[in-house]
């Protein structure tokens, strides 16, 4: 073993009692930290230091091993290093036989209160100790604030001196999340900073510190939009049924009689988690005919007229021998708050009474009555075995979906990638820097005035991918006649100018990433260390270069222009989906707008159960903006100083005024699209009180 985590739980707390047991997202923090830790893919083992017997059983129910701490290591002046040293020191009774009494190489201090821990900010820091870059390393997060004394006085800055936010270097926060250190070094310091230390930067949304029960309401009201939405591994799904399958409203007729509206899409998901042998129960406080015909249709069954539901739950929970850890419960109102906590997987649907959310595990995004129950069962069988789902779908031709679940976001360098997240626009600088580090700066600054998240490039090794018969071929450039051969070489950039290039968007806050066309082009970029690559679709079919990329185990963006469905296969077999977004794209320059095809990007996203972008190359806005409506989650376009300028790209790509109306644009459709859920809103208000006219 060389890397040990270690998470520090004591029972006391001053500020909130049991702390490390509060919930958030519906789970108990010293759980959450306890996952963040497996899920990571470089610690070999978690334990947790604790005294108390509920975060005892709690931590062993997630995955952890656990070391008791005693009663002089246990107060509130004892120190989180003590009680790593005291982990440490029980290792080999603890895990006698296993690792034959070593000690980790490096060891992690985890804090569980910090409920958003991100396995690959964890994976990143111990990295930087592994490699030697440092001997300890903490979590912070980038802050430009002035800080001040309480007598006035400026702690990290001069009160006469008021520079521009990009004229100052960033201070980092301590956000007390993790703290990676060498083993020996620790014992030997006894405290948590030494030798060569460096931060691991993490996001201002996972820097919440919980010490009171306000950071603790904070926390859960930010859990929905934090947590990344993953599989749901359940046998059973339980519901309430207004609010969940309707949107909690009923139409009354002159009879009296109910009607309710539900959603088709709910009834298939429905459909989907009994052929996959997931259980299905309907409970509701109301005895109501419209719910028992809606159960009947769905062939599931229904308890109604509860008095209280939590009994029904666990009565039903016995009969069909389920633990209930293995259950998700969805619900909307206060009445489902008792089933809630029996359930493992506690689920709101988004427009939930604020209790309702605090409580959940899973906020979904989809109302109720508009997809929520379909929602919930595309992310239940997206953790079923490969199997299992195989027998929920039909044989089908080749454009049938594969995947059901709803695909989960890629991270990419400071952003999600993936449904529910902003658009990620690309600013494609590929070659049209014409080997020139200052017109590089320049579209930088132009896609990162635009608003864009990220610029990309191409890199090659020109000896690699020219072919000999272009070698020699006579070429007219702005720098005189020269070969194709010495034209690329000089218009490729080297390690100099990409450490230039990585720099400055560190600076403008964009991240960078290449198309590698060859192996070593691959090498090359890992050794700039980017945050993802790039397949061109030229590329698709080159099987060694996608090898390569699949090792990295970096994210993957991936080109579909000019590929046969059966070539796309190919290479999804190779890359895997874990980390893949891919863009739709024609490699048609320009591209004229019948052979757009913009609904590939549904395809793709149903065939291969991925985020889908658009790749575009036409003239104009239109075709990337209607792209984004159906539901691409990045948007790629060239860009260029000037159409004029000499290259093979600049003609098909973007100018400065191009790219900042495309990234105000799609902002607005994000914005114009909404959730799907019909309301009269507050402009309708003075109108539908002057025109609307009602008649019986």
């Amino acid at each position: 073993m060389r890397v040990l985590a270690v998470v520090p739980a004591r029972g006391g707390s001053v500020g909130v009692p049991l702390k490390n047991l509060e919930k958030v997202g519906g789970v108990p923090l010293v759980a959450r930290a306890v996952d963040a830790c497996l899920r990571a893919e470089l610690v070999d083992e978690v334990v947790v230091s604790t005294d108390d017997d509920r975060i005892a059983e709690v931590a062993e129910a997630a995955g952890a091993r656990v070391v008791r701490r005693p009663a002089e290591l246990s107060g509130s002046t004892a120190s989180s290093e003590s009680a790593v040293l005291h982990a440490l020191s029980e290792l080999p009774s603890e895990l006698s036989g296993e690792i034959s009494g070593e000690a980790p190489e490096i060891v992690v201090l985890v804090q569980c209160t910090s409920a958003f821990l991100d396995p690959r900010d964890l994976d990143a820091a111990v990295a930087k100790v592994l490699d030697g870059e440092a001997d300890s390393v903490f979590s912070g997060t980038e802050t430009y604030e002035f800080v001040w004394t309480g007598a006035g006085h400026g702690v990290n800055h001069d009160p006469a001196v008021r520079p521009r936010r990009q004229d100052r270097e960033p201070h980092y926060r301590e956000t007390g999340a993790f703290y990676v250190m060498r083993t020996e070094g620790l014992r030997e310091r006894g405290h948590r900073f030494f030798g060569r230390v460096a931060v691991q930067p993490v996001p201002a949304r996972h820097a919440v510190e919980i010490d009171t029960a306000e950071d603790l309401e904070i926390a859960r009201a930010l859990a929905p939009f934090v947590d990344e939405p993953l599989p749901i591994d359940v046998d059973a799904v339980v519901t309430d049924f207004d609010g969940v399958h309707t949107d909690d409203r009923a139409f009354v007729d002159s009879d009296g009689r109910e009607m309710v509206a539900v959603s088709r899409s709910d009834g298939m998901g429905i459909a989907l988690l009994r052929r996959a042998g997931v259980k299905v129960l309907v409970l509701s406080t109301e005895r109501n005919p419209v719910v028992a015909a809606r159960a009947a249709k769905l062939g599931v069954p229904v308890v109604q007229g509860l008095g209280a539901k939590d009994v029904a739950l666990r009565e039903w929970l016995a009969a069909e021998g389920l633990a209930p850890e293995r259950v998700a419960y969805v619900g909307n109102d206060v009445n489902d708050l008792s089933c809630m906590a029996i359930a493992g997987w506690p689920v709101a649907v988004p427009d939930a009474h604020p209790r309702v959310r605090a409580a959940a595990r899973v906020v979904l995004s989809a109302p109720g009555g508009a997809g929520a129950v379909r929602e919930l069962s595309d992310r239940v069988l997206a953790a079923r075995p490969a199997t299992a789902l195989e027998t929920v779908a039909a044989p089908a031709p080749v454009a049938a979906p594969r995947h059901l679940g709803q695909p989960r976001p890629v991270r990419i360098g400071r952003s999600l990638v993936g449904p529910g997240q902003p658009v990620y626009v690309i600013g494609e600088i590929g070659i049209n820097h014409n080997g020139d580090v200052d017109i590089a700066r320049k579209l930088i600054d132009v896609a990162a005035d635009a608003g864009c998240q990220a610029v990309k490039f191409q890199k090659r090794t020109p000896e690699i991918c020219v072919p000999l018969e272009q070698r020699d071929q006579i070429r007219q450039t702005p720098w005189g006649q020269m070969t194709y051969m010495e034209y690329k070489i000089r218009t490729e950039f080297g390690a100099d100018e990409y450490a230039h290039i990585a720099k400055y968007c560190e600076e403008r806050g964009v991240d960078w990433f290449a198309s590698p066309w060859d192996v070593p082009s691959v090498e090359f970029l890992e050794d700039m260390d980017v945050v993802a690559h790039k397949v061109a679709s030229a590329s698709v079919t080159d099987h060694e270069l996608l090898r390569a990329l699949a090792a990295t185990r970096k994210p993957v963006i991936l080109s579909t222009g000019m590929s046969t469905i059966e070539e796309i296969d190919a290479a999804v077999e190779i890359l895997g989906t874990e980390r893949l977004v891919m863009m739709h794209a024609t490699s048609t320059y320009p591209l004229p707008p019948e052979e757009a095809n913009l609904r590939m990007i549904t395809t793709l996203g149903q065939r291969y159960g991925v985020p889908v972008g658009y790749s575009g190359h036409e003239r104009g806005l239109q075709i990337s903006l209607a792209a984004v409506t159906l539901g691409a989650v990045t948007v790629e376009r060239h860009i260029t100083l000037d159409r004029a300028m000499w290259g093979s790209d600049h003609a098909a790509s973007l100018e400065p005024t191009g790219l900042e109306h495309l990234v105000r644009d799609i902002r607005i459709i994000e914005t114009a699209l909404g959730d799907g859920v019909k309301r009269v809103y507050p402009g309708e208000e003075a109108p539908r009180a002057r025109l609307r006219r009602a008649t019986a």
